[in-house]
């Protein structure tokens, strides 16, 4: 899988979690946000340090990571 250069794997950075730039915003984060609700310019205004291409990023990699040819339903 091809990832944009804004999401970063650094185990010195939260526990090697895909980050935005190294900033130490775990993307799981950015998409919480955004599932909750805050709109892009709501997480830009209380983040500044984050910019839309960041965002984009974030969902573009969700995106390739949901990519799946089968999911089996796990029995009761």
């Amino acid at each position: 899988m091809t990832t944009s250069p804004r999401i970063t794997i650094d185990t010195a950075i939260c526990h090697g979690k895909p980050c935005v730039r190294g900033l130490r915003y775990p993307v799981e984060s950015v998409l919480e946000w955004l599932a909750g609700g805050m709109t892009m310019e709501d997480i830009l205004a209380d983040y500044p340090d984050l910019e839309r291409e960041d965002i984009l990023a974030v969902l573009d990699f969700a995106a390739k990571l949901s990519h799946t040819k089968r999911i089996d339903r796990l029995a009761a």
